[in-house]
């Protein structure tokens, strides 16, 4: 089964449970993919979060209904996971520009959003660099977490880091750097997502560095442990060549582990890179 397929099957596992619960987790088994990465990936590939994507599909069948039956708008709310009648007529309005008893009438316009597929695009006219590090050691690091929303993570992350130098915070993980070199992970460091896994609107950024001393009282810190990693150069670009181009065709799968972006001193080349945790498909 390749990549295009499980994803699409992903796709039906979504439209088979639009009028019930969607575990996460099955979803993201189903694409034979790491639960940590899923709705990032998906989002990257169909320019629409996951839940948004959810979200319009389920409110799309509910107008269906109104159009063709005659169910309490209370009883369809429910039906497509709202706790009240208010909650679901405000995500209607909201989503297809008009009010569920307004849907119920006929030769009313109506705005549908149909089930999505995932189709290859040829690219690859533009190389990607890359290489495999293998780290035999746990990455044990400390640092500061931030809540940042995933639709803004581009513009926010910049900022964080921005505030960081100004309020010295930065200064400080540098000057706690590089004591005890042991991979060209000496740098600093920010980690898309300490918690188990990213969650679809908002993720933790855990701005810190690899360290092995005593964690000071003003931080916390994370252990990662992981052996292979990709590693692309330029962040920016990597994240959005990531999942629609490098992965499709590599012979790795992501595993379930964050990934790191890595933010190197000055005149360093290249200036940044962002480090993917992989698995080799014949494991």
């Amino acid at each position: 089964m390749d990549w295009l397929e499980r994803m699409n099957n992903a796709l039906d596992y979504i439209e088979d449970h639009l009028d019930n619960e969607i575990d996460y987790k099955k979803l993201a088994q189903t694409a034979l993919c790491s639960e940590y990465h899923f709705s990032r990936m998906f989002s990257a590939l169909s320019g629409i979060s996951l839940s948004e994507y959810i979200r319009r599909r389920r409110l799309t069948l509910a107008a269906f209904e109104l159009q063709k039956s005659d169910i309490r708008i209370v009883d369809l709310g429910v039906k497509y996971g709202y706790d009240s009648a208010d909650s679901f007529s405000r995500a209607f309005q909201k989503t297809l520009g008009l009010k569920p008893s307004e849907a119920r009438n006929k030769g009313i316009q109506l705005k549908a959003f149909p089930k999505i597929s995932f189709q290859i695009s040829i690219k690859g006219d533009i190389e990607m660099e890359y290489r495999i590090e293998n780290l035999d050691f746990e990455l044990k690091l400390i640092g500061k977490g931030f809540p940042v929303k995933t639709s803004k993570a581009f513009k926010t992350i910049p900022t964080l880091w921005n505030t960081a130098k100004k309020d010295g915070f930065m200064q400080k993980l540098i000057d706690m750097s590089w004591e005890n070199p042991k991979c060209t992970l000496e740098s600093l460091l920010g980690v898309c997502g300490k918690e188990a896994a990213i969650t679809d609107e908002e993720f933790t950024y855990f701005m810190g560095i690899r360290y092995d001393g005593n964690v000071p009282s003003d931080m916390e810190s994370i252990v990662i442990s992981h052996s292979t990693w990709v590693v692309f150069p330029n962040i920016v670009e990597a994240w959005k060549r990531l999942y629609s181009e490098w992965l499709p065709t590599s012979s790795y799968e992501l595993a379930d582990f964050p990934c790191i972006e890595c933010y190197y001193p000055p005149k360093h080349k290249p200036k940044h890179e962002l480090w993917v945790p992989v698995v080799s498909k014949e494991d």
